[in-house]
C-alpha cells in the first residue's frame, strides 16, 4: 500500500500532514497546487489526468499538459499528473538508470508553474512493479474518479510494460471515462525528449537543450556552506545543495541565477568533481556570483545555465587554478555583454 497523500509542501521529500491543504510556492508566484504521495484522492473529485515521468518537463511535456489543461477547463474538473518515485529504470536497473533533469522538487515547481492543479506521487517499488496493467486503469478510475485520461502515443504500463494505448481505449468504453493519445512533439524535425536534453547536455549544447525545454536548463537548491577555498582565493561562490545524485552536464558554465530575496544575478559556475582539491570529490555546484557580496546562506535558488565556458580540468597548484578562475569570470562579463541578457 502507498504512503497517505500530503500536502502542497516547501520541500517535497519531506513527509507533512494535513492531505487537503495549499501551500503555494511564493518564488516564482506559482499557482497553488495539491501534492498527494498516493494513488488516492481524499474528496474523490473527478479528475483529467495524465501519467508519466516528465523528467525535464520538456516542451513535449508541456504540449501534453497544455492540452490536458484544455480538457479539463472543458469539463469543469481538476487536471491531475501521476509521476513515478523513484523512476522506473532507478528502480529495476540503478547503476544503467539515465541521470536526472530534474530533482523531485524541481519537477513539481515546474509542474505548479504550467497551471497543474494536483500532481500524485506514486512510489514505484517491487509490490507496484507487479501490479497488472488491468489492475494500474482500475487504481486510477477507482481511487482518482478519472473523467479523462491523455497519454503521449508510446506510453507503456503494468507489470511487463503491458499495458498500451488499445487496452486503455477499451478499458475506458467500459468504465465510461474518455482516453486519448498524443504524438511526439518534434522540434526542428528532431523529437523532443528528455534523452534528447540530456545528449545535448553532456556535449555541452546549452542552447540546443535550452530550445528542447523552451527554457534554459537549470538547477535548483539551497545555499549551503562549503570549504571556504574561494573566498581565500579571491573569488568567494555561493555553494548550492544538489538532490541530483548524478547530473547530466559538468564544465564551467555561464549561468544567470534567481531566488527569493535577490535581484537576477549573473555568474561563473563550476559543476563537478573539482580535481584540483579534491581527489575523490563527488559532484558540487559552485558560483561566483557578480558584482554581489551579500550573504545568503540558507536561500533556495534557481541556476540556469546558459552558455558552456569549458570542461573541467585538473591544475597543478592553487595558483593556476586562481589565474584560469579569473579568465573564466573575465569571459562570463564577456559574454553576457555581447548576447545582452538581463
Amino acid at each position: 500500500m502507498l504512503p497517505n497523500p500530503e500536502s502542497r509542501i516547501p520541500n517535497p521529500e519531506s513527509r507533512i500532514p494535513n492531505p487537503e491543504s495549499r501551500i503555494p510556492f511564493p518564488r516564482y508566484n506559482s499557482p497553488l497546487m495539491l501534492i498527494f504521495r498516493a494513488l488516492q484522492s481524499p474528496d474523490q473529485q473527478p479528475v483529467a489526468l495524465t501519467i508519466g515521468n516528465f523528467d525535464g518537463v520538456h516542451l513535449g511535456h508541456q504540449a501534453l499538459l497544455s492540452r490536458l489543461l484544455a480538457a479539463a477547463k472543458l469539463r469543469g474538473i481538476p487536471s491531475a499528473v501521476v509521476i513515478f518515485e523513484p523512476h522506473p529504470r532507478e528502480f529495476f536497473t540503478p547503476d544503467q538508470a539515465p541521470a536526472r533533469l530534474t530533482s523531485l522538487r524541481e519537477k513539481l515547481e515546474l509542474l505548479a508553474e504550467l497551471g497543474v492543479d494536483r500532481v500524485h506521487i506514486c512510489r514505484f517499488n517491487s509490490q507496484f512493479a507487479q501490479m497488472s496493467a488491468s489492475d494500474f486503469i482500475a487504481a486510477l478510475y477507482q481511487k482518482l474518479a478519472v473523467r479523462y485520461i491523455l497519454i503521449g502515443d508510446d506510453f507503456r504500463f503494468g507489470s511487463g510494460r503491458s499495458g498500451d494505448f488499445a487496452l486503455m481505449e477499451k478499458i475506458a468504453g467500459q468504465q465510461g471515462f474518455a482516453v486519448e493519445a498524443m504524438h511526439s512533439v518534434l522540434h526542428d524535425g528532431l523529437r523532443v525528449s528528455s534523452t534528447a536534453v540530456r545528449s545535448a547536455l553532456a556535449a555541452g549544447n546549452m542552447r540546443a537543450a535550452a530550445r528542447f525545454l523552451g527554457r534554459p536548463y537549470s538547477i535548483s537548491g539551497r545555499v549551503v556552506h562549503g570549504d571556504k577555498l574561494g573566498r581565500e582565493i579571491g573569488f568567494p561562490t555561493a555553494n548550492v545543495q544538489m538532490k541530483h545524485n548524478r547530473p547530466p552536464l559538468s564544465g564551467i558554465f555561464v549561468v544567470r541565477v534567481t531566488g527569493d530575496h535577490i535581484p537576477v544575478l549573473h555568474g561563473a559556475a563550476s559543476l563537478g568533481v573539482r580535481p584540483t582539491v579534491h581527489k575523490n570529490g563527488r559532484a558540487v555546484l559552485e558560483i561566483h556570483l557578480l558584482d554581489f557580496a551579500q550573504e545568503i546562506y540558507g536561500q533556495h535558488l534557481r541556476v540556469e545555465f546558459l552558455h558552456k565556458l569549458r570542461n573541467e580540468e585538473k591544475y597543478p597548484d592553487l595558483k593556476s587554478l586562481t589565474q584560469q578562475i579569473a579568465l573564466d569570470v573575465a569571459n562570463t562579463r564577456k559574454w553576457f555583454k555581447e548576447n545582452g541578457l538581463p
